[in-house]
């Protein structure tokens, strides 16, 4: 069986999926100016006289409700239906979403979380708006008010719910969910708050930053948690800011004497990087050890199909169990997070997961930028470091890897590196892709520095021809030349 047929079990996390659900009306959008419109519309053709100011102060409960303020029962159901015949026409075009709107519904996914909305109107109607105004949101769910929003939210496990009625909190609660109001619709934070919200926000402009950090703290208790429950443990320590992140909360939560910090040591490793690993893993206290791993002796990683790192992988994790089984230790941890999990070709998680290997910051839900974020507060020197795939991830897949190759790719970046450090040069990578050298580096340095001499550096270390990329870096650039990249997946 190959490598690419064998499929690890379900993931599993320490944490719920983030789902955030919203309401729609003065939550999410100003619908008060169609709204109105339709109302008005109504009173001209019944010569009804309905205070419309006061039907769009007080939005929220069901159609039905304000309705039977304004019509007897009897004819409810009828102008419901007539309301809903001109909604369309009227209502939508004339409603704009709210402040942060758009921020809050991106600081979802960026969390690689899932949004929905829950609203008392139309199904139809709610998801008109949302198309009409371009907000991308998973789950629209209509004609749920108050507690019964609660059955949605359950059904999608949503997590927040976020509101700006008393209702909503109803619903939130009904839900288990933390229940987050905004003082942007007709009840005011002090009575929002009276009532029970657990958070309290002027309008969605706050949101943001409030998920960010109430999102983090929930996925950094989950981390220490995971730690907590192994007595001792080798860390797979790249030297990168996630292995890095991985080590120093290894030790804050097991103690550093009982934490490995492991770098492997082989051809593909930038000579580069072994210094500052070392000082890091000394600098918090960790035993600090240098295997050496032998991946080039294995036929599927010299081969260097789609699934290289897979054997990649698989040599580190199987060079460490020896270390781990020396002192007692039944945990080997790799720096995996969770934009690693979804990334979509990542075939070295797999031979981790079937070695037994565990990925506590995947299983925390950590993002890059959260770890980052969290690395910086914790003022980890790595929260900042560029990523620093191993030196075979240069060579265009099909070209056998040798220990030359990966020198000389390794002489041409710190080369171009030493030419651009002047300019605060973040990402560069020099990829060989058989016949000429691909130079890639930051975006922004693309269109301001001179190629030429980035050019030469590299010709220099024996390619025979070089090009700096106009798209500048882009991480797993590689992959964009495989022919079949799912098979790998």
């Amino acid at each position: 069986m190959s490598t690419a047929e064998i499929q690890p079990a379900a993931a599993t996390f320490d944490v719920p999926e983030l789902v955030v659900g919203f309401d729609l009306d003065m939550t999410l959008i100003d619908s008060r100016p169609g709204i109105q419109a339709v109302w008005d519309l109504l009173a001209a053709e019944t010569g009804v006289p309905i205070d419309t100011d006061l039907v769009v102060s007080r939005l929220g409960p069901p159609l039905t409700w304000e309705m039977a303020n304004w019509f007897p029962p009897e004819q409810v159901d009828a102008m419901v239906f007539r309301y809903r015949e001109h909604y369309p026409s009227h209502a939508i075009t004339g409603s704009q979403p709210l402040p942060g709107v758009a921020e809050s519904l991106a600081a979802v996914r960026a969390l690689r979380g899932r949004t929905m909305v829950v609203s008392a109107k139309y199904t139809p109607s709610v998801m008109l708006h949302l198309e009409h105004l371009g907000l991308d949101v998973d789950e629209p769910v209509g004609d749920l008010h108050g507690a019964e929003k609660g059955i949605a939210l359950r059904e999608h496990q949503a997590t927040i719910y976020v509101g700006d009625h008393t209702a909503d909190i109803d619903g939130a609660r009904a839900a288990g969910a933390v229940a987050v109001s905004v003082a942007t619709g007709p009840f005011t934070a002090d009575e929002l708050r009276a009532y029970g919200a657990d958070v309290v926000l002027n309008d969605l402009t706050e949101f943001p930053a409030w998920l960010d950090a109430y999102v983090l703290e929930q996925r950094l208790e989950a981390l220490v948690r995971r730690l907590s429950s192994y007595q001792n443990m080798v860390v797979a320590f790249s030297g990168g800011a996630d292995s890095a992140f991985l080590l120093a909360a290894a030790a804050r939560a097991i103690g550093p004497a009982n934490v490995i910090a492991a770098t492997a040591v082989s051809p593909s490793l930038p000579v580069a990087e072994l210094e500052p690993a070392a000082r890091f893993a000394d600098g918090i206290g960790v035993r600090h050890v240098t295997p050496h791993t032998h991946e080039m002796d294995r036929e599927g990683y010299q081969a260097n199909a789609g699934d290289r790192c897979y054997f990649c992988k698989a040599e580190l994790v199987e060079t460490l169990q020896p270390i781990a089984d020396e002192f007692g230790i039944t945990a080997i941890a790799t720096g995996t997070n969770a934009d690693d999990a979804v990334a979509g070709f990542r075939p070295g998680i797999r031979a981790a997961f079937e070695r037994g290997a565990i990925t506590p910051l995947k299983d925390a839900r950590l993002t890059k930028a959260q770890i980052r974020e969290a690395s910086r507060s914790w003022g980890l020197e790595t929260s900042d470091k560029p990523a620093a795939a191993c030196l075979s991830s240069r060579i265009a897949y099909g070209i056998r890897i040798t220990p030359n190759l990966l020198a000389r790719v390794d002489r041409a970046e710190q080369a171009v590196r030493a030419l651009l450090t002047p300019y605060g040069v973040e990402n560069v990578r020099v990829r060989d892709v058989g016949d000429t050298a691909s130079i890639e580096i930051d975006a922004r340095l693309v269109g301001q520095v001179d190629h030429q001499p980035l050019v030469d550096a590299v010709l220099a270390e024996g390619f025979p021809a070089a090009q700096v990329d106009p798209r500048g870096f882009r991480s797993g650039s590689m992959n964009e030349r495989l022919k079949d990249p799912e098979k790998y997946r």
